[in-house]
């Protein structure tokens, strides 16, 4: 006979979590091999630890083998990629896991951490527990205290870890972009034997495509093929995901076009982030072509599509278009969120309507959608565009009176507001604001400033704010140069303006368009016709092509109508290189 097992309360010197362990005692080494299991011979001796289960059969336990229990939290539901949780289905936290979840977004010490995570029983309650914390955390993108529980898990637990951990410590250096690091963990994922799923593969071209290093993308593609896993849209759009980030709109479309020849489908999710290239690149016909073939291929779309291709439409102030899609959204059965509300609003705020877009805000409210931070941005931004800078300053205060706290942004908008309206009391009032509420300025609200003082002639002034610049931690831009040289071309100070533009080259600055133009139009004002086509030539020996604006200021400096017949010629049998960026 076994002698009876006794129980008592094990107390922690140490820990954080307040719960208590238990610890079998009264059995010592003998009477353990003395303890026989049912299916095992007579003389073996047992070295786990036996216990019986809820049908009353002997099991063996070994705390260093255990595996998730069957019907466990997360176990076996895999991992949705992209969606920030697991099987589309937010962790529900038990109050351990509440306990430790607030423990280690607190302490920032990963040895201070393990010390901690040491002190917890090796049970499967604990291990779901430790993979529904490091989801929450995902989900708030605090990306250190997951790398700091799942390496634990990975490197001094008892827990065998599974593909979840390894994905959760992959995404997470994705994120961090230390692209060594998740190699580093899809080494240690294959070295344990742990099957690496589409996500795995998913996360890999995420990490490696924000950071530029395609041929590395390839060969995941490759070894993907030689696993006989056939690449998914899954893979695919984290693929594109990656690019985008990176700004590398190009090869996004090249994946895109690559996807569709290899036979893979395009998800929703799919459409929906080259609808958002296209829109992003003022390309709404494109986006609008690429939503279209969506439907053709019998892909259906979601609010986020139908929000992505009113943002597309906004970009273009194609408010008619916009109020098409918008009503489609609602005959597809979805009810407008903030987003697609906010969508709309910016529609008539780049048309110059800024009561269309008070007038959507209003009827956001009145279909009892509560409208955000960025909604009040907009109706900001609108009023100021329109110079109803009174108006913008009414939105603003109401932001404030909602409980938000105006951001950078929300400040940036106001100044703009202000600036063309050309209030300079007004502009320092909301930089003295900013000063106070512990926001840094930056160069843009820097070139607001340079914008109003050049508008109300405080050129003393706008040379203190362009030494600032220089000395400070905000180096100007190009915009900031090209506010200069309008300004001191409009007063006639041509000695100083063509000081400020040879100096771009020196602070590695490139004229643009708008540098070349503002030049030009300074010499077109005293109708120096030579001056202006002298300009116009070496902007196109310098590479910049001209717009509409660069026509108007170059008739602008024609005095007779043989100058006019001349520029008009220049202009149409100009060749201009156009570069289509995007494939049709």
């Amino acid at each position: 006979m076994c002698t009876a097992l006794m129980f008592t309360i094990e107390g922690i010197p140490y820990s954080p979590f307040a719960k208590s362990r238990f610890k079998i005692v009264g059995l010592n080494k003998t009477q353990r091999q003395g303890c026989k299991h049912p299916n095992i011979s007579d003389g073996a001796e047992i070295s786990e630890d036996v216990f019986l289960d809820k049908r009353g059969k002997w099991r063996i336990s070994n705390p260093k083998k255990l595996s998730r229990k069957r019907g466990g939290s997360l176990r076996g539901r895999g991992w949705k990629y992209g969606s920030g949780f697991v099987d589309g289905v937010f962790p529900v936290l038990s109050p351990m896991a509440q306990q430790i979840l607030e423990f280690v977004q607190k302490e920032p010490d990963a040895a201070k951490v393990w010390a901690a995570l040491d002190t917890l029983p090796a049970t499967h309650n604990v291990w779901d527990d430790l993979i529904n914390v490091s989801v929450q955390l995902r989900l708030n993108k605090q990306w250190d205290p997951i790398i700091s529980v799942c390496e634990w898990i990975l490197y001094k637990s008892s827990f065998r870890p599974d593909v979840i951990c390894f994905n959760l410590l992959i995404d997470s250096y994705s994120q961090k972009r230390q692209y060594r690091k998740a190699e580093s963990i899809y080494t240690d994922l294959l070295e344990g034997q742990c099957i690496p799923t589409e996500d795995t593969y998913a996360l890999l071209l995420g990490a490696y495509s924000r950071c530029g290093f395609y041929k590395k993308c390839e060969a995941i593609l490759t070894e993907m093929r030689q696993n006989g896993t056939h690449p998914s849209a899954v893979v695919y759009n984290a693929y594109i995901n990656g690019l985008l980030k990176e700004r590398d709109t190009r090869k996004a479309v090249e994946i895109f076009q690559r996807m569709k020849s290899d036979r893979c489908k395009p998800s929703t999710d799919t459409y929906t982030m080259m609808i958002n290239l296209y829109g992003k690149a003022n390309q709404s016909a494109m986006a609008l072509k690429i939503f279209n073939e969506m439907k053709t291929e019998k892909c259906k779309p979601n609010i986020c599509t139908y929000t992505a291709l009113i943002n597309a439409f906004a970009r273009d102030g194609m408010c008619e278009k916009a109020e098409e899609i918008f009503e489609e959204l609602q005959e597809a059965g979805h009810e407008p969120d903030v987003y697609a509300y906010n969508a709309l609003m910016e529609v008539y705020n780049r048309a110059g309507f800024p009561f269309g877009s008070y007038e959507i805000f209003s009827l956001m409210q009145h279909m009892g959608c509560e409208p955000d931070r960025a909604s009040y941005n907009i109706l900001v931004d609108a009023f100021g565009r329109a110079g109803l800078h009174e108006d913008a300053e009414a939105a603003f205060e109401e932001l404030k009176q909602q409980g938000m706290t105006p951001t950078m942004k929300s400040h940036m908008l106001l100044l703009s507001a202000y600036s063309r309206a050309g209030n300079i009391p007004k502009c320092e009032a909301v930089m003295n604001q900013m000063h106070k509420s512990g926001l840094e300025l930056d160069t843009f609200a820097l070139n607001s400033m340079l914008n109003a003082y050049g508008r109300a002639g405080r050129f003393e002034k706008m040379e203190e704010v362009l030494m600032g610049m220089e000395k400070g931690p905000y180096e100007g831009d190009i915009s900031t140069y090209n506010i200069l040289i309008n300004f001191f071309g409009r007063a006639g100070f041509f000695s100083r303006m063509e000081d400020v533009f040879h100096s771009l080259a020196s602070k590695g600055l490139k004229a643009d368009v708008v540098t070349w133009t503002s030049k030009m139009s300074a010499y077109a004002r005293k109708k120096q016709y030579r001056k202006c086509l002298e300009i116009f030539e070496e902007m196109i020996d310098a590479g910049c092509y001209p717009d509409g604006g660069t026509a108007k200021v170059l008739l602008a400096s024609c005095a007779t109508d043989e100058q006019i017949e001349q520029i008009t010629t220049v202009i149409r049998s100009m060749h201009k290189e156009t570069r289509n960026t995007f494939a049709a």
